[in-house]
């Protein structure tokens, strides 16, 4: 899977910044502990969701994506700070 750059450039997936950019967004939030096994879950949902329909995607469908799965998994806190991380 391809990802859309804001300055239009390509570049491979890597769950792994997703995972970090969680974490970050979780150390802001006390009351939602949020371990990195739980992030690593939370990125492949991410990608399962994102590669169902998409060859190509863009960050914005990343970022919305990741925010509607925390809060679906109970870390809503954790998905209010990630938007604001993510700008």
């Amino acid at each position: 899977m391809k990802i859309t750059k804001r300055n239009g450039n390509l570049t491979a997936y890597d769950d792994e910044k997703i995972i970090t950019s969680i974490l970050r967004a979780n150390a802001e939030v006390a009351e939602e502990a949020l371990s990195r096994n739980t992030a690593s879950y939370i990125a492949d949902d991410v990608f399962e969701l994102l590669t169902e329909n998409h060859e190509i995607i863009s960050t914005q469908e990343i970022r919305s994506t990741v925010y509607s799965i925390l809060c679906e998994n109970g870390y809503p806190l954790t998905a209010e700070h990630y938007m604001e991380y993510k700008r």
